[in-house]
């Protein structure tokens, strides 16, 4: 699958919810597979359905150690479905994001630590989840996708933009 890169239309526009009637049909898990798998390609550590040109509320949240992320955390990949932020925390952190969709960018920027979620799984059920730190961060990083934003928006000076490459340099 085509990662879209920024100033391309959809990654400005509101992801739109999964239908319940939607999870009876195979292609869902067979595109959530796909998007997997365009993630893992790309040595991304999370992705959204709309960056690579699909309008629905989808995301995967897969933090891993890989050259992006040297320091991440290992988990699972976590599909979440319709997400909905129920609470986020008022104690904020700021780091370096990267995007695959903002290639041979990184920005620093400020987010919740904590953030309580309500989504549907693969299989439609309802879930809840309390994500916290680095995997708090992927989660939100890949929210904005679903709201039309990137990690762009959030950039409060343009001290806090770097190449990738000095980055890897500098952090990694």
């Amino acid at each position: 699958m085509r990662i879209a890169h920024v100033g391309e239309e959809i990654l400005r526009t509101s992801a739109i919810q999964i239908s319940k009637s939607e999870f009876e049909h195979e292609s869902l898990n067979g595109f959530i597979d796909e998007l997997l798998a365009t993630m893992l390609e790309a040595d991304g550590i999370g992705i959204a359905a709309p960056q690579v040109f699909d309008p629905r509320a989808i995301m995967i949240i897969a933090s891993r150690p890989n050259p992006r992320y040297p320091d991440a955390p290992d988990m699972q990949p976590l599909v979440l479905i319709n997400p909905v932020i129920q609470q986020s925390s008022e104690n904020t952190v700021w780091e370096w994001e990267g995007c695959l969709s903002v290639p041979g960018l990184r920005g620093r920027i400020e987010r919740s630590d904590s953030v309580d979620v309500a989504y549907l799984d693969r299989q439609g059920q309802p879930q809840n989840i309390k994500l916290e730190g680095f995997i708090a961060r992927i989660f939100l990083h890949e929210f904005d996708h679903l709201i039309g934003k990137t990690w762009l928006d959030h950039i409060s000076s343009t001290e806090n933009i770097m190449a990738n490459d000095v980055w890897m340099q500098k952090f990694a």
